[in-house]
């Protein structure tokens, strides 16, 4: 269990480092990833599984003790993102496909990432656990709403599709992870040392898959998609953290909102992507994956230097 945990420390370290470099594999060897399409699903369930794993009442009671930062930062996720999302796809003349899959993206909870990133940037973050366990509990009704309400003008959102959907891939696999835990707590204690490990594998197979089924999408539309992908999420960093600011909120605090805010659940907006729209829908969602991570680490990096 020793060398699991070392190999699951190191990924869950150079977790950008292996988005990039299986992103960089999909787009130049497609043919190794595209026949596992159907993975895309199931893997998402293999990540919330593991967040169940670590979820406990701690972060449950920090909602009840403190409703008020959680609705603040969940609101500000949920108003903000979606907001952006709908802006840019209006502003930057997306076409259908891309649009709907930028709005899908930012309609999302918050990133399995942004709670790390919220640790490195010494922000609260058992808030940041509160807002993301929220979020995601939410995400049913919220984020097909959502699509259905801004997404709709480019095409036909089946909201009680994408409402089962969610159920199956987040919740589900959340609650058996947290049913797991009660039942089987010294093993489950024991396997979420490994789950830096497993996420990190889950995560960079579904982004191979997508980029190996979208190079060609890719090739046309890459430029466009990354200007609106990165545009989105520099702007709900800044945002989210003069959202939290508006409502009197210290550093910490700000922290902690300003990442659940501008970091998104790309690969549920992947797998959503990929079962109800368009491959290229799905695109979005992969280059956020990668430059969320990249841009969270480096802004988490510059508040550490600057409090220090």
């Amino acid at each position: 269990m020793s060398a699991i945990e070392k190999a699951s420390t190191f990924v869950g370290k150079t977790f950008s480092v292996w988005v990039l470099l299986f992103a960089a594999l999909g787009y130049v060897a497609p043919e190794l990833f595209v026949g596992f399409r159907a993975w895309i699903a199931p893997l998402l369930g293999i990540v919330m599984f593991g967040m169940g794993l670590t979820l406990s009442a701690a972060d449950f009671r920090d909602v009840f003790r403190r409703p008020g930062d959680v609705a603040i930062g969940v609101v500000g996720h949920y108003l903000i993102m979606p907001g952006l999302a709908w802006l840019l796809a209006v502003g930057l003349r997306l076409p259908p496909d891309i649009a709907v899959g930028v709005i899908l993206v930012g309609c999302c909870p918050s990133g399995t990432a942004s709670n790390v990133m919220t640790f490195l940037a010494k922000g609260d973050v058992a808030l940041g656990v509160s807002i993301a366990s929220v979020s995601t509990l939410v995400a049913p009704l919220a984020t097909p709403a959502l699509v259905s309400l801004l997404a709709g003008t480019w095409m036909t959102i089946d909201t009680g599709s994408l409402f089962v959907d969610i159920l199956q891939v987040v919740i589900v696999p959340i609650v058996l992870g947290l049913v797991a835990k009660a039942l089987f707590r010294r093993q489950a204690e024991a396997g979420a040392r490994a789950l830096p490990l497993v996420s990190t594998v889950a995560i960079v197979a579904i982004i191979a898959i997508i980029v190996g089924l979208n190079r060609t999408g890719l090739l046309a539309n890459g430029p466009l998609i990354l200007a609106a992908v990165v545009l989105h999420n520099l702007l709900g960093f800044a945002l989210g953290y003069l959202f939290a600011r508006l409502f009197g909120m210290d550093l910490a605090k700000r922290k902690a909102v300003m990442m659940e805010t501008g970091m998104q659940n790309s690969g549920l907006g992947a797998a959503l992507a990929s079962a109800h729209f368009s491959p290229l829908a799905a695109v979005p969602s992969v280059l956020f994956s990668v430059w969320h991570n990249l841009s969270g680490a480096a802004l988490a990096t510059w508040f550490a230097r600057r409090d220090r």
